[in-house]
Order: structure tokens, then C-alpha cells, then sequence
């Protein structure tokens, strides 16, 4: 998603140019060009897929709805095992239209997780819960801090639900370093991505992630939190932001890497 201007065959070409190992990819790009056409273009290039993203949007309460999301879940579970990567992102999903009840789209979450874990698990994928920052609860994921993630995750087994750790959503929270802990202690880091916070935000708010190192998050201080938990694994910088998308792709490739170098390593 950070050069969405790139096609897949330009993205895994500048990949291989820029010695980056690993994609995070979306299932769109990877529908439209297809799922076994794109297993087989990251394979002959050598790249790992780290994650595919997103399944989720679980907090349903018409019942059509609530198949609906399962359907396309499983189906998402199904591109994951076919491109080779073990893990699932869950975007949780907001508020039903009308509802105000957040607790109880958080349990419509882990009834749906409760389908969906063993039937990622069958396919050797797992899945990774999300939390958005706050801004984000009405409309797109009530889960918004770790520890609400962990609070679902932890009823199921680690090798089906863990959580994702983005810096963008979670740097404001105090009490995200003690819940990375937690979370390294139970093996539940599936995945773990950077971006920054920068103001102001842009109108609609959504792509307003900022290039690494251009923002208020102390990126070595994150990356040493996880690696502290045990966290062993890629690490993807996913940036949702028009002016880099205006610009040549590979440029901001070359740059992503160069910022990665700089402020997380």
C-alpha cells in the first residue's frame, strides 16, 4: 500500500533492485491480478509475503451481514495460504449503523474469531487483530488499543489469533508497552508495521500516515519494545498517503528503505 502506484510486477522488480526481502500485500491489487498469478510473481522473485491484509469488518448484527463478512474471510484466509503467507491483518470492523453498543460489537468480534481461528489454523495462516487508533471506532474498528486486542486474542489459541502492532495506531497509548510485552510473553506478535504520526491531518483523516521519520513516533524506541517481547519477525512500513502516491514509486521505495535504515534500526 505504500506505492499502490507500483503494478505487481513493478513492485516486486523494485523490490528485487532495493534488496527488500518481504511484501506486505492487499487483497485487491492481488484479486485483480490473481491470486495465483501473484503467488507465482512474488515466488519467481524471490520475495516473502509477509502479510496479506485485510480480512475483519466482523461487527455485523444482521445475520445476511454477519455471513456475508464470514464468507469473505474464509475466502481471505484461502489467498493468505495460497500466496505463502502465515498471517491474516483483521480490521475489526465499526459500529452497525444505528447501534451504539461497542462492547457488544466487540463480542459479535470474537464470536466471529471463534469460526474463523480454526479454520485460519487448518490452512497454517493466523490472525492478526488490528487496533485502529480511536478516531477510527465508529466507523471502522472498535478494537482500538492493544490490550482490548489481547482481551479477544487471548481467548483463543496463539497459533490462531494474535495482533498486529502498528506504531501509527497505538504510539499515544502509555500503556501499549507493558501490553507488547504481554503479548511478546504469549506469542501473539504475528506482525508488526511502522508509519508516522505528522500534523495536520489531512481532511478525512485516512491517509494521513507519514513517512518514517517525518512525525512525533520514536521509531527505535517501538522497534525496541517488540524486539525486547521476543519479536523476531519482517517488519513492513504500510503508509496511507496521497502526496507519496502522487510521486514515482520506486523513488519512494528507495526512500521508505533509506528511512527504515535511519530511524528503526
Amino acid at each position: 500500500m505504500t506505492v499502490r502506484q507500483l503494478s505487481l510486477p513493478e513492485l516486486a522488480a523494485a523490490c528485487g533492485e532495493l534488496g527488500v526481502p518481504g511484501v506486505g500485500l492487499w487483497r485487491e491489487p492481488v484479486q485483480d491480478f490473481g491470486v495465483k498469478a501473484a503467488a507465482r510473481l512474488v515466488r519467481d522473485a524471490g520475495l516473502a509475503v509477509t502479510t496479506l491484509c485485510r480480512g475483519g469488518f466482523l461487527t455485523a448484527i444482521d445475520a445476511d451481514e454477519r455471513a456475508r463478512a464470514l464468507a469473505d474471510n474464509r475466502a481471505a484466509v484461502d489467498e493468505a495460504a495460497a500466496l505463502g503467507t502465515d498471517t491474516l491483518v483483521l480490521v475489526s470492523g465499526g459500529l452497525p449503523a444505528g447501534s451504539k453498543d461497542l462492547r457488544g460489537a466487540r463480542e459479535r468480534i470474537a464470536d466471529a474469531l471463534g469460526e474463523l481461528g480454526p479454520y485460519a489454523a487448518g490452512r497454517g495462516v493466523r490472525l492478526a487483530i488490528e487496533p485502529l487508533h480511536p478516531m477510527y471506532a465508529a466507523d471502522r474498528c472498535v478494537v482500538s488499543t492493544l490490550a482490548q486486542a489481547l482481551d479477544l486474542a487471548e481467548r483463543f489459541p496463539a497459533e490462531q489469533v494474535g495482533v498486529a502492532v502498528d506504531t501509527y495506531h497505538v504510539w499515544w497509548d502509555d500503556t501499549a508497552p507493558a501490553q507488547i510485552a504481554r503479548a511478546g510473553a504469549g506469542g501473539r506478535i504475528h506482525t508488526f508495521q511502522l508509519a508516522d504520526w505528522t500534523t495536520p491531518l489531512p481532511e478525512g483523516v485516512l491517509n494521513g500516515r507519514g513517512q518514517v521519520g517525518d512525525g512525533a513516533v520514536d521509531m527505535r524506541e517501538w522497534r525496541g519494545l517488540v524486539d525486547a517481547a521476543g519479536y523476531s519477525g519482517p517488519v513492513e512500513v504500510e503508509l496511507f498517503n496521497d502526496a507519496l502516491w502522487a510521486r514515482d514509486g520506486r523513488e519512494v521505495l528507495a526512500e521508505t528503505a533509506a528511512r527504515y535504515v535511519a530511524h528503526a534500526l
